[in-house]
This record gives C-alpha cells, sequence and structure tokens, in this order.
C-alpha cells in the first residue's frame, strides 16, 4: 500500500471515528450493555431516583370511553395529586363531567385503588429480578436517544404486575415506555386488557405522562381509558446521587 493509500485510509478511519463520537454525543447513546448489565443499572438507578424524591404536586386528567351494555358513556374527571415520599398519594378532585356510575363505580375505584398499592410493600410491585423475568428484545435508536427493549414475564400472578414490553434509556436506565397486560385479570367480566404507558423526563427524575388501556368484556363491550399526567412540579428532591452509577 502507497504512503499517500495509507495516510488516505487513515485520514478516513479519524473522519469516521469524529463522525461516530459527534452522532454519540448528540444523540446521547453508547455501544448497547450486555442485558444483565442494563436490568442491574435500571435497579440501581431506579432506586436512587426513588430515594432522591421526596415530594412533587401534578394534575392527570382522567377520560373513560365505554361501548357495550347500555350504549355508549363518557366519564372525566380532573385530579390534583400531591405525592410525599415514601408511599403517600392525595387525591383531589377538581372536576367532573359525564356518567356518574362511571366516575363512582370506575374512576373514583382506580384513585383507591392506586392509594392501595402504595401503601402495600414496594418490592412486591417493583420493576426488578425479584418479580419478572427479563428477556433482551433488541436495541433501537430514537431522536432522544437508544432505547434497550425487553420482555418482562411476572413471577407471580400479582394484579399489580404486568406481562410485556419495556423501553429503557441508554443514559438515565429509566422506563419510557410500557406495552403489556396485567399479570392477573382485573375482573372475571374482563376478556382482555392491554397497556400502553410513556414516561417524561423531567430534571433528574421521570414520571408518568400518558397511560392508554384498553378492556374488552365477555359481553363484547369496550372500555377505553386515558389518563393524561401534566403540571408537575417537583416540591422537595436533593440532587441524585451519581457516585457509584455504572
Amino acid at each position: 500500500m502507497s504512503a499517500a493509500l495509507r495516510i488516505g485510509v487513515g485520514s478516513a478511519l479519524v473522519l469516521l471515528l469524529c463522525v461516530t463520537m459527534e452522532a454519540q454525543e448528540r444523540t446521547g447513546t453508547t455501544a448497547p450493555l450486555p442485558p444483565e448489565q442494563v436490568i442491574r443499572n435500571l435497579q440501581q438507578h431506579n432506586a436512587q431516583r426513588a430515594a432522591a424524591l421526596e415530594g412533587f404536586t401534578g394534575t392527570r386528567s382522567y377520560r373513560l370511553d365505554y361501548q357495550g351494555v347500555g350504549g355508549e358513556h363518557v366519564a372525566e374527571i380532573t385530579v390534583s395529586v400531591v405525592y410525599t415520599a415514601p408511599n403517600k398519594k392525595q387525591f383531589t378532585i377538581e372536576a367532573e363531567k359525564g356518567s356518574k356510575a362511571l366516575i363512582d363505580h370506575v374512576l373514583k375505584k382506580l384513585l383507591e385503588s392506586e392509594q392501595e398499592a402504595d401503601k402495600q410493600n414496594q418490592k412486591q410491585m417493583a420493576l426488578s429480578t425479584e418479580n419478572y423475568n427479563f428477556s433482551a428484545a433488541g436495541y433501537e435508536e430514537s431522536p432522544q436517544g437508544g432505547r434497550y427493549v425487553f420482555k418482562l414475564t411476572p413471577k407471580t400472578e400479582n394484579k399489580f404486575l404486568y406481562s410485556g414490553k419495556i423501553w429503557i434509556d441508554a443514559q438515565d436506565f429509566a422506563v419510557v415506555r410500557i406495552a403489556a397486560e396485567p399479570a392477573k385479570n382485573p375482573s372475571i367480566w374482563v376478556k382482555k386488557t392491554n397497556i400502553a404507558h410513556t414516561y417524561t423526563h423531567l430534571g433528574e427524575f421521570w414520571l408518568p405522562m400518558e397511560n392508554h388501556t384498553e378492556s374488552l368484556t365477555r359481553f363484547g363491550g369496550r372500555a377505553v381509558l386515558t389518563i393524561e399526567y401534566r403540571d408537575y412540579k417537583i416540591t422537595s428532591a436533593p440532587v441524585v446521587a451519581s457516585a457509584g452509577m455504572p
């Protein structure tokens, strides 16, 4: 190989390296890690974020569309939320609209169910290897950076666990998206339930942004629940510790 050709090849390699590093810096992506390391990072970062988040406030909009026995019905509520660590949520319903029966017997019950979940042992509901089997399902690029994809299989039939896929941010090791179904059928009247959940980045934390749940009943009915989360304000949180983070 001539000297000129060697110099040309060397320049091309340097240029390729620079472009690759620039792209990684711009998108925040790095070479994919082994699946076991990703899950270890996820659990460590989740624990550190949970310990640091001492309080927040926010607003939620719940909308339930039902088609089935008795025709079509719609119910909506707007709820203010105050969270205080480690597991207390205070809900205040600010507005109601639509079917009173759906509001009282479905939407308000959802709030009670969430408070019940918060009071239970968090370890039984955590996204951890104690509760789930994780299976690597790929690595995806997005405008916001890399995403690790995993399939989840719950180890127990717990109504607060789910089975499906999660997408994990490659830099923050936080779940940014969920596509799943409950590990345990929430009701004998429900035939199938699909859940789509997304999260938003707020400072050092990742908090729910939208939940879309569609349920089919055994009598041919269809219920679609949409929850939108907005107006977050972190009221108390020290800086998330970075020491020891992989």
